[in-house]
């Protein structure tokens, strides 16, 4: 059989300009999810390729004229493009529809409507079972592997789209549950690979001649002891890259050889969730860190000839516009290479979720805009837009063209040009924001400048309260969901 995996991406990221602005942030990559499962497909003696929307055109024509089975891997912001991608393919082939992904695993349900089938959790101990026809379940909950040193490597063979980066996860998990994090959740529980395995990877990735490369782990350094295993092992083998990318958090500072270990290997960018400076709002997010905790961070990073990406959260309800403000001044302080601002994001399957939505809280419906870019919840200290307002701040402020001399002087002129590049998609990108949400009436940002994501909710709200007001609770009690739903997704579409 003929089988296409399929990462989407949405239309922002789709547009040319888009993907232009992304190379000034890091270096086109993919994935592993489908690396693997299609790599268990090819080895099984199927036809696989394998296609990164945001790194490059899908030639879907092409592929519907030849493919037997499509694997659609969803996040929520994809979901959306996700689901348009297999209503295409059913409406143009008899190609079998598979989702799976965070977002499919999240809500299984809603994935099904536009699927012949949705693997919930981890795919490798079932994709072959499901392409081939042995596992006929519409949902299919899979148990997560335990032994990671069994899974096949990414197969970077069948990917057809542009990459110049190897993604390698060292493990599935994370120790920490953030109440924003998906995939702390998506991965639990918390497993390691043996460090001879992930040796062989990075080997195997040197061999064919990648020069970037990515620890995608939730936190490289969660372990210590295995993390300085692997940077020894690294610098033994000359397994050194131009520039590896890995995720930390500030007590990787607590152990200096850890530090000394990561500079040799090369372990040279790395992102921290700095989150915010506020006490209580980190404690309401279950972070486990204080300021000092993250000083002392930086100062290490500097020293060490490391790269800090500093990841701000920005709505979070502890905050106020100030914090905010404090955090992307002290993330510039702190000569901080990249800042990361994610806006609070109310992702499927988590407590934020699970919380705004016991409030009211959330008012934009359209998945699509749940990116970390834009503000899709009623924030507690401001107005949405003030909070997407925030995000425009954020970005601007931080991204200079006087700050770009400034990281020239520390990190080298060429990390000043891609400095510069961010300053001006930044400025770019915001400039076309707050147009958008001044000018043009169909877009996310008028809607949510305007206040009518909330008009609408209100409606939508007063709506659901009416309808079942007049139906009598033995009616409710008789209705099936699917009954209501239909009756309250119509609703809700005549009032938008």
């Amino acid at each position: 059989m003929h089988i296409v995996f399929i990462t989407p991406a949405s239309a922002l990221r789709r547009f040319p300009v888009y993907r232009l602005g992304s190379r000034f942030y890091g270096h086109p990559n993919a994935i592993t999810g489908p690396l693997i499962l299609g790599g268990i497909l090819k080895k099984a003696g199927h036809t696989v390729e394998v296609y990164e929307e945001l790194n490059g055109k899908l030639p879907l024509k092409n592929c519907l004229k030849k493919a037997d089975v499509f694997s659609i891997y969803t996040m929520t912001s994809t979901a959306p493009r996700a689901y348009e991608l297999a209503d295409i393919i059913h409406a143009n082939s008899d190609a079998k529809v598979i989702l799976g992904g965070i977002h499919a695993s999240a809500l299984p349900d809603e994935a099904a409507h536009h699927a012949d089938q949705v693997i919930v959790g981890e795919g490798e101990s079932v994709i072959l079972d499901v392409v081939e026809g042995r596992i006929t379940d519409k949902i299919i909950r899979t148990a997560p592997p335990t032994n990671l040193d069994a899974l096949p490597l990414p197969d970077y063979s069948i990917l057809k789209t542009p990459c110049d980066c190897a993604n390698i996860m060292t493990t599935r998990g994370c120790t920490y549950r953030c109440t924003f994090c998906t995939t702390s959740r998506m991965f639990a529980p918390y497993r390691q690979r043996s460090v001879d395995s992930v040796i062989d990877e990075i080997r195997t990735y040197k061999k064919m001649g990648f020069r970037y490369m990515n620890f995608e782990d939730d936190n490289f350094t969660a372990d210590k002891e295995r993390a300085k295993e692997i940077c020894r092992r690294m610098i033994e083998e000359n397994l050194i890259f131009k520039e590896t990318f890995f995720f930390g958090r500030t007590d990787m500072a607590d152990d200096e050889e850890l530090m000394t270990l990561l500079e040799k290997a090369h372990l040279n960018r790395v992102l921290i969730g700095i989150e915010s400076l506020n006490e209580k709002a980190l404690e309401q997010i279950h972070k486990g860190q204080h300021r000092e905790d993250i000083v002392r961070a930086a100062e290490s990073c500097r020293k060490h000839k490391i790269r800090l990406i500093a990841s701000i959260v920005l709505g979070l309800d502890a905050d106020a516009r100030e914090d905010i403000r404090k955090a992307v001044r002290f993330a510039k302080d702190l000569d901080a290479y990249q800042l990361q601002p994610a806006i609070l994001t109310p992702y499927p399957g988590t407590p934020v979720y699970q919380q705004f939505d016991a409030e009211n809280r959330m008012i934009v419906p359209d998945w699509e805009q749940y990116d970390m870019m834009n503000v899709t919840f009623r924030p507690a200290n401001m107005s949405s837009w003030e909070l997407q307002e925030e995000f425009y701040h954020a970005v601007t402020h931080f991204y200079t063209f006087h700050s770009a001399f400034r990281i020239g002087k520390i990190f080298g002129w060429g990390y000043a040009m891609r400095r510069l590049g961010l300053a001006f998609f930044s400025k770019a990108g915001a400039f076309g924001a707050r147009f958008a949400a001044e000018h043009a009436k169909n877009t996310f940002y008028y809607k949510l400048k305007h206040n009518i994501y909330e008009e609408n909710q209100a409606k939508n709200t007063s709506a659901v309260y009416h309808l079942l007001r007049q139906t009598t609770q033995n009616q409710v009690a008789e209705a099936s969901w699917n009954d209501i739903s239909s009756i309250l997704t119509t609703e809700s579409t005549r009032l938008k």
